[in-house]
This record gives structure tokens, sequence and C-alpha cells, in this order.
């Protein structure tokens, strides 16, 4: 029989992660993390990759030119706020992307009209002589009224009617706030292609904040309503409470594709990969119990939840692990195993490790052999998720620690650092071992930092589980987070502590414009 299945809109899937998700405080990537990050969304088949925020600073803009020239699928888009220079930069470094896009904001709400200090006719010809100035480089452009949804309806219509004649392809629709919901999501979407001019012609975007909890139910109605492009991050990452997960809105329209009957053209299989690689880099941890990517995503504990799932699967699961990419073994890894299993056992959670990160990680993986009976996958992903206090490049390195504890306080703490190249040894005490550990550091690298979190993980079961230890630390506003894995929790204490200061020794070269963004 002929099928004769109507085709399916398609939704165009535009990854925010390395822009907006790098603005979560602490998230801060270094260039070859996102072009690393970057060649796998292009690969995943993103359609639209925000590099990131040329003008922010020469490594901003270093990152979207490299990304613009590696992507082989994906349009490449940098943001630029309402001015020249913005715009001229951000074309600067998209240019040479084989399918450019400049993406350009103005806040419009009542509350964001007043950081540039325009009327609503001074913001309105502003929006023309930019968007202008933009279309005249490319002929890609997207335009986002910054707080959308908090914009009186009758200025919205007016500045979008004005972005399009001026020559915007997409039009964005931020809830930069994440103060909507899902029936005003849609009713804003439809409001607008019912009364502006030529919004039928040009793409409608949604971006969503999760403040409310309701990023990927906005995104979704948005969707429904006639948008056809959604803004997300992998693993919801961004300021705040983050964004529109990606991983939440592509199998929402997979799984429910019977009331959601769009299509991606995302591999789903890579999404494990990628939600891994983010929180590698990042330094975020995926929440236990997040939707798709968390570690309970596909775990069921309750015995009548068991007894169905041995039944049959779909009892309890709607989707199956091996969708997202999750593989079914678990315990393969032992103090036998060489360098090629471990290569070949990396790349079946997900990882593609160069030479050298797996002669890191291999050094490491036999000592966690030594002390653990049996490693499982989680543990080896808590090997990738170290992200690599003791790495050639870091100023800091821990050589050597011992840590005396006793039932009475104070604990002791004898640390050893390379220091720019540099031994430097010191002994301190703390209350307790971990306080004494980063008092130790503290003494030997001076600083100002405020530990803002600090928060440690079993990996897996048992006395001799590993730890993976996150810290997050505050100075002079800049915010950076580090993490590490040990089956000592001081030790991974004191890495994660290191990796976070060696974070912060970049950030101090590091400037960004102060504005918020859509």
């Amino acid at each position: 029989m002929q099928d004769i299945t109507p085709p399916q809109d398609h939704v165009l899937i535009f990854d925010t992660t390395l822009r907006d998700g790098e603005q979560s405080p602490g998230a801060t990537m270094s260039l070859n993390e996102k072009l690393e990050i970057a060649a796998l969304l292009d690969s995943m088949g993103v359609d639209v990759i925000e590099a990131g925020f040329p003008i922010a600073s020469e490594g901003d803009f270093e990152a979207v030119s490299g990304i613009a020239r590696l992507a082989a699928n994906a349009q490449v888009c940098g943001l630029a706020r309402a001015n020249f220079r913005d715009i001229d930069r951000c074309w600067d470094a998209v240019r040479h992307a084989k399918r450019p896009r400049i993406h350009t904001f103005i806040g419009t709400s009542p509350q964001h009209r007043a950081i540039p200090n325009l009327d609503m006719d001074q913001m309105a010809e502003r929006i023309h002589d930019t968007v202008t100035h933009a279309r005249n480089l490319c002929d890609n452009v997207q335009w986002s009224p910054m707080d959308a949804t908090r914009t009186e309806h009758d200025y919205l219509c007016r500045v979008i009617e004005i972005a399009i004649k001026a020559g915007a392809t997409t039009i964005n629709i931020p809830d930069t706030v994440g103060y909507t919901a899902p029936f005003e999501s849609a009713k804003l979407i439809r409001m607008l292609l019912e009364r502006v001019p030529g919004m039928d012609e040009v793409i409608v975007s949604t971006h969503c904040h999760n403040d409310l909890g309701m990023a990927t139910a906005n995104s979704l109605a948005a969707v429904e309503a006639g948008a056809r492009q959604i803004e997300c991050t992998i693993n919801g990452l961004g300021e705040r409470a983050g964004n529109t997960a990606l991983e939440e809105v592509v199998m929402a329209m997979r799984v429910r594709n019977d009331i959601l009957p769009y299509q991606t053209r995302i591999d789903t299989k890579k999404i494990m990969q990628a939600s891994r690689m983010v929180s590698t880099v990042s330094g975020f941890p995926v929440q236990y119990n997040k939707a798709i990517t968390g570690k309970n995503a596909f775990a069921h504990e309750s015995g009548i939840h068991q007894d169905g799932m041995l039944k049959s699967a779909d009892t309890f699961e709607i989707m199956r692990p091996e969708d997202v990419g999750l593989t079914e073994t678990n315990l393969v890894m032992g103090k036998h195993s060489g360098r090629a299993a471990l290569r070949s056992k990396l790349e079946e959670l997900g990882y593609k490790p160069g030479d050298n990160q797996l002669n890191d990680v291999f050094v490491r993986f036999k000592a966690l052999a030594d002390s653990k009976k049996e490693v499982y996958d989680d543990d080896l992903i808590a090997l990738m998720q170290d992200t690599g206090t003791n790495a050639a490049n870091s100023r800091i390195q821990v050589k050597h620690m011992q840590v005396v504890c006793g039932t009475e306080a104070p604990q002791t703490a004898e640390m050893t650092l390379e220091i720019d190249g540099v031994e430097q040894t010191v002994k301190t005490t703390g209350d307790g071992p971990v306080d004494a550990a980063f008092n130790a550091i503290k003494e030997l690298v001076p600083h100002s930092a405020r530990l803002q979190l600090y928060q440690v993980h079993a990996v897996t079961e048992g006395t001799d589980a590993q730890a993976t230890v996150s810290v997050r630390m505050e100075e002079n506003g800049k915010i950076v987070t580090g993490m590490s894995a040990d089956t000592d929790t001081v030790v991974a204490s004191a890495r994660a502590y290191v990796n976070a200061l060696n974070k912060l020794l970049v950030r101090r070269l590091k400037t960004a414009p102060d504005v918020a963004t859509a």
C-alpha cells in the first residue's frame, strides 16, 4: 500500500549551549572545549549553532570564528547587541562559515527599554538601522526582542514588523526571564502570526528560560502555535534556572509524535554523549532525576516497576535507553584491561579521547582498578568528567598531599603543589580534613575567592566507591567551577579546588560586556 502520510513540519534546533549555556555562573569553556562540543553538535544534526558573543572577548571571537570554519552542516551564528560595532565584529567571526547567521537583539519590554535609555520611537529607529546593517552584511539575520513576553503587544508587533521589513529572516521570541506559561506562550505566537505583516514569511523562533520550570512546555506550546525553531541547550544549561533542554524537546517530539507531529534532524543516539561532554566541560553535574539524561532516567527500583520491566520494557519505559545512546552493558573493565580496551569502552560510552587524554585517563584507570575490585561504567564516566586538574597546561597541579585525622580538632594537611613549574610545600590545620587541605592550597596560592558551593556525590555503591566533588568559587563577580573524582574524598576535594583555581586564573584575563542577553 502506498504511504500517504503527509510530510511533517521540520522544527529547527538552535543550540545555544556555547553562548547562553556558557553564561551559567562558573561554566566558562576553553577554545578547544568549545570546538569539541561544536563538532559533536554539528555531527548530531543541530541546525544552528550559536557559537558565542564575538564582541565579548578575543577568546569568544576566536571560538566563534573557529566553529564557523569547522561546521560542515550547521548554520553558525554569533550574537550581537543592537549597534554597528557588535554587528561588524559578529560578521567578522561568522563570515567564513558555510552558512553564517548574525543574531542581533535589543530589550523591548518596559523593564529593558530603560537599559539603553531609549524611548519607543528611538528604539524602533535603532532596530531598523541595525537590522538593515546586519542584512547588508549577511543574508541570514535573526532578530530578538529581548524580554518579549513582558513587552506590550502593540509595541512588540510594531518592532517585529520593522525588523522584518529591514531584512530579518528569523524572528525569535525570547522568554528571557522565564515568566510565561504554556497557554500564554502559544497565544503570543498566534497573536504575532495574525497581526504582524510578513510574519508568515520568516522563521518564527522560541527561546525559553526555566525559572518556573516550564521552559520545555513553553517551547513545545510555541511550536504548536506556529514557531518552527526552538532555541535550547544541552542539559538545559544556562543562566539562573537554565534554558529549554535540547534532549527534552527533541525526545518529546519523537516519543509523542502522535500529538506533536514534527520532525528534527537530531541523531538522538548522540544525546548521552553530548550530555556527558557538556557536563564534563562545564563542571555542572547532571541531576540524577533529570529527564532523558539523568542517571535515574532509566533506573527502576520499585518492586512493582521491576516486575513490570521484566515482563515488558514498555510497561514503565516510554523510550528505549539505546534511543538516546545509553549502552546496556556495565561491568567489563578491570586492572588487567589494556589501553585499547579502555579506548573501546570509552567510545562505547560516547567519548572520543585523544591520545594525550587517553594516556592520562589510562593512568588514573589503572590506579582506580588497583584500589577497587570492580570498575563500572559510572566510574569511567567519572574519570572522564574529572576536569583535568593535573593537565599539562594547568598552572597549578597537585603533586602530593597527606592529611592526618583524629578525634581531636584541628586536623592537619601537608600539601605539595607545582605552581608554574615550581614545587612548593606547606603544612596547615583546619576544622576537618577538607578544610585543612583547602587552607593549605590557599596558603600556597593566595586569593580572595569565596567558596560558594561544595558538593560530594558517590559515583557507585560500596565503601570503595569513587567520590565526585564539585566546587564553585567566586572572586570579584567571576564565578568558576571545578570537578574531580577519586576513591579518597579529600584528594578529590583538593583536586576540584585546584581545578577551579586554574579556571579562575584564566577568567582573570577574560572580559565581557556588562549586559543581559536574550
